[in-house]
């Protein structure tokens, strides 16, 4: 799914993390109902974070687009002209302010930030205020070389530079403590930044599960090490500077249940985020979440026995994460007086910030002439969620036309990854479906490959959807592959356009260039022979469009559970 040097000019920063491990208590957030407007009180900063906002400079459609708020009432949120509007108005009531993001900017975005390689949302963020970020999985797409082309500037070796005469790169700084390249580190681990006359101390830290999430060629050369122990260490190195106060921006997150609103700790117990916020450092003073695009607002004990908030805001700018640091005279974090983490909902009701929404203007008027170009029609909307089989229609939809685009090269079937597919599909007036929808769809530009697998390494694929770390992982099937699921979760009986599969026969299967590497932990997938290359995943989504005008919802019920 599927890249430091220059001058980094850091405007008022603090980055917050709160990290919890195993066996230490993850607490509900005491709220009795939101803070009375104003500003905090003196010697306190402000810091506000926002994560994963994947280049989605435009208000996001759909369920992408609501919020279920603290009432259980559904919000329209989100579009980055509001969030700066918003983040705007939490600075006003604390003068001593610090914007945060905790990671995957950019990648996965729609096209009018990835048809100029994520450059308008780096200039959003600057111009929101952002102060230092995390690095997510998705800032590793393109590799290492292009994440320090973001953070430094110049033009892009291929494109050039298409949004504006010339880069200048991201003004704050992408951290990350725990890659590492040639034994070195690979982007900073930590940087210090002043606010309130205090020195904050901000590390970042991205998901040890980043070999598993982008393509090879993304981190080719990279090591990447263990959270807890990489932030340990520059958490030590901030002390030996005399740097009290640290938070931690951590690309990592847990499951929320849905029982609650923004402000709710209703989170699965024994999460990676949970893990990490409990065994970090003591002196790590609040945690910012991310990657699993959920709300929770908790408060974690750290392995000194005191809380620290841990908190993540959902996704793609819906929601701000907000906390309020406390801090003593010498620097250091009161931790009673600062009190918990709240969500804020980023509401559509709100002046838009002129100079952001600007950026987007320009970004969507520059990318139109592309993104409204029709390429099909649908019967009825393609929805990404999954139904009761794991299967969804929209994934299904994509699998087919990675089947058909190819025939040529042998597939009798095609698996694609439930990642790969990144927004449901609305069609407009009379059915129209534009090449931007399908580009939301289908972001990553991920090469489709043919190989060849026997039966048995076939069903050795079905059974580890069961099995990965991060599972159950349904893989999107094409519609003409059929399998049972028995007890255990093994799976049964198996057909491919109503023959049976047998465990000696050999199958030619379609999937993209980040599964046949062995990418969500699918690493049966490498044991594929006789691989051929194919054309970009979206090219095929697009032409199986344009072939099938009218296409209609298909059916998910193709996995059986007996």
């Amino acid at each position: 799914m599927p890249s430091s040097g220059r001058r980094v000019g850091f405007v008022l920063a603090a980055v917050l993390v709160v990290v919890l491990a195993v066996g230490v208590t993850v607490e509900a957030v005491t709220l009795s109902g939101r803070p009375a407007a104003g500003a905090p009180g003196s010697g306190t900063v402000r810091l506000i974070a926002l994560n994963d906002l994947h280049g989605n400079l435009e208000p996001p459609s759909g369920s992408s687009g609501r919020v279920t708020d603290d009432a259980g009432a559904q919000v329209e949120a989100g579009g980055a002209a509001f969030l700066a509007a918003h983040v705007a108005a939490l600075r006003a009531q604390a003068p001593a302010s610090v914007v945060l993001s905790t990671g995957d900017n950019v990648g996965a975005s729609p096209l009018a930030s990835a048809l100029f390689r994520d450059e308008p949302t780096v200039e959003v963020l600057e111009r929101v205020g952002v102060a230092a970020s995390a690095a997510g999985n998705h800032e590793f797409d393109e590799g290492i070389t292009e994440l320090r082309r973001l953070q430094r500037g110049g033009c892009h070796p291929a494109d050039g530079c298409r949004f504006t005469p010339s880069y200048d790169g991201a003004s704050f700084p992408i951290l990350s403590a725990n890659v590492t390249q040639d034994g070195k580190p690979a982007l900073a681990a930590s940087t210090v930044v002043e606010a309130g006359g205090a020195r904050i101390g901000v590390i970042g830290a991205t998901l040890s599960e980043l070999p598993d999430l982008v393509s090879p060629d993304g981190i080719r050369g990279l090591e990447v090490g263990d959270e807890v122990a990489a932030v340990d260490a520059a958490s030590r190195e901030l002390t030996a500077q005399g740097v009290r106060a640290q938070v931690l921006l951590l690309h990592q997150g847990d499951e929320a249940t849905g029982d609650g609103g923004p402000d709710a700790c209703a989170i699965e117990p024994g999460g990676p985020g949970s893990r990490i916020a409990a065994a970090v450092s003591a002196d790590v003073d609040a945690v910012f979440s991310a990657h699993t695009h959920q709300q929770y607002a908790c408060s974690a004990t750290d392995p000194a026995g005191n809380p620290r908030p841990f908190v993540q805001g959902l996704s793609f700018g819906r929601l701000l994460s907000v906390v309020d640091l406390a801090l003593t005279g010498d620097g250091d974090v009161d931790r009673a007086a600062t009190g918990t983490a709240r969500n804020v909902v980023v509401t559509r009701d709100v002046a838009p910030d002129p100079a952001v929404a600007d950026v987007v203007d320009r970004a969507v008027a520059q990318s139109r002439p592309l993104a409204e170009r029709p390429v099909g029609t649908l019967a009825g909307p393609l929805l990404r969620a999954a139904a009761p089989s794991g299967l969804s229609p929209l994934g299904t939809v994509i699998a087919d036309a990675q089947l058909a685009a190819s025939r040529g090269d042998g597939a009798q079937l095609a698996l694609t990854n439930p990642g790969g597919v990144r927004a449901d599909l609305v069609p407009g007036a009379g059915g129209r479906v534009t090449y931007g929808q399908a580009y939301t769809v289908q972001p990553f530009g991920n090469i489709l490959q043919t190989m060849t697998l026997t039966g048995a390494q076939l069903r050795a694929v079905l059974d580890q959807q069961f099995t990965v770390d991060d599972g159950p992982t349904v893989l999107q099937s094409s519609s003409n592959l059929r399998y049972t699921v028995v007890a255990g979760n093994r799976v049964g009986d198996i057909s491919i356009g109503g023959v049976p599969v047998t465990d000696d026969g050999r199958y030619r299967v379609a999937t993209n260039n980040f599964l046949s590497a062995g990418g969500d932990g699918f690493d049966t997938f490498t044991a594929g022979t006789e691989l051929v290359g194919g054309p970009v995943d979206l090219d095929a989504f697009v032409a199986y469009l344009g072939a099938n005008p009218g296409l209609s919802v298909p059916s998910t019920d193709r996995i059986v559970r007996r």
